[in-house]
């Protein structure tokens, strides 16, 4: 369907969205819109998942990249291009390049999870290491890309990127009807920008929420003084929307058209990676679950709306899933760690352990230390990880230990 905009024509609006999704059609699918029935439930809203992850290299960052490369001159083509990514934009870069005969070379954070400049190199692009975040990485490649004469391929401050995310926004109006709110996670603001603009565009009605990391919340700080600022670096989870500046193009839409913005820490994030796994049998990485986790934690009044969440991409280190998924088990109250003074003496371990049988609680790992213990002569400490059912079960398991006489440490 072809929407008319309520909006004056200029260089990045609805025609220039409906233009990109024309120019990308035949190589980028339109991705799945689908009702959660389960979590609509839980979280008392009419929730729809828009599931980015479904792309060849896993991510939403394949339509702006694929849009940038198809409006290369021939001379640009062939000089080739260069940009800096954290990972997501890379590999679109690096695979719809390869597709066109376009050199690429990609600069990325030296922390970037290995599995995202594995696959970057295999899409066939040369990969350099340089920095310890985005911003030193994308100085590096500025460098390369005048010495060099190369096309920057920048990952949000650029028109066709932000129209080719914006396609994200013409597919949800055709797949949602009386759609009241979008949230979508935001890093340097494409993303945001390309879907507010198109959704906005067409429906003003419609709410346009932005979720960012709490350890990195540069869009906040941006509206509080209605510039770009720079946020000092912070480790997260969500390193895909761990940019520490937005870009004043997206901020200025942002500003425009954006509703509200909310943070979410890891905790939260990583409770909603859970979520996803568990009920929608879906693999999103830190950025792609954080607007669920806005949702899951009552960041924006949705109650009995529909809503549609941006699940923006599912590349996630394996090597980190198992910690994540302890993570939100903790978080949703799900992991138990209880320390227990006992006595020194033979089968009272044992008896511990029974009583926590009888409450059905799955002992995971039990840590009895006799040799360096501060507890008493006589006595030693006890530190067990238990898998429970939820804060009420972790109080009754409390219950049953102090009820034959044990005390926690």
């Amino acid at each position: 369907m072809t929407f008319t905009s309520s909006l004056p024509p200029g260089s990045l609006d609805l025609y220039a969205i409906e233009a990109a999704r024309a120019r990308i059609a035949d190589s980028i699918a339109i991705s799945p819109c689908v009702r959660s029935r389960t979590l609509s439930a839980l979280l008392d809203c009419d929730l729809y998942l828009k599931q980015e992850t479904v792309h060849v290299t896993g991510s939403f960052k394949e339509r702006g990249a694929r849009n940038r490369l198809l409006l290369l001159s021939p001379d640009e083509r062939a000089r080739g291009v260069i940009t800096a990514s954290a990972g997501n934009h890379a590999q679109g870069v690096a695979f719809h390049a390869s597709q066109l005969g376009v050199a690429a070379t990609i600069v990325m954070p030296v922390t970037t999870p290995l599995v995202k400049v594995t696959a970057t190199r295999g899409f066939g692009a040369e990969v350099i290491l340089v920095g310890e975040n985005y911003d030193a990485a994308a100085e590096h490649a500025q460098q390369l890309c005048t010495g060099r004469k190369l096309t920057y391929v920048h990952p949000f401050d650029d028109d066709a990127v932000i129209a080719g995310q914006g396609t994200i926004g013409l597919e949800i109006l055709n797949q949602v009807r009386d759609l009241d709110a979008v949230i979508v996670p935001v890093g340097g603001g494409g993303l945001l920008a390309g879907i507010a603009l198109a959704i906005k565009s067409v429906n003003p009605r419609v709410a346009i929420y932005a979720v960012e990391t709490a350890a990195v919340p540069r869009l906040t700080r941006a509206l509080e003084v209605g510039a770009p600022v720079t946020v000092d670096a912070r480790k997260t989870i969500a390193d895909g929307i761990a940019a520490r500046r937005i870009a004043q193009r997206t901020l200025d839409v942002a500003m425009r058209f954006v509703d509200g913005v909310a943070c979410v820490d890891d905790e939260e994030i990583a409770a909603a990676i859970l979520l996803l796994m568990e009920r929608e049998k879906t693999v999103a990485e830190g950025a792609g679950a954080a607007a669920l986790a806005a949702i899951m934690c009552k960041r924006f009044d949705l109650s009995g709306k529909r809503v549609v969440a941006i699940v923006s991409g599912g590349n996630i280190d394996v090597n980190m899933i198992s910690r994540i998924i302890d993570r939100g088990l903790s978080k949703t109250g799900r992991l138990m760690r209880v320390r227990v003074i006992i006595s020194d003496v033979p089968g009272t371990l044992a008896s511990l352990l029974a009583v926590i049988a009888t409450q059905k609680a799955n002992v995971l790992r039990v840590h009895h230390d006799r040799i360096t213990s501060p507890a008493p002569i006589g006595q030693t400490i006890v530190e067990l990880m238990l898998e429970v059912r939820g804060p009420d079960h972790i109080a009754e398991v409390e219950r049953a230990i102090g009820d034959t006489g044990l005390k926690l440490a």
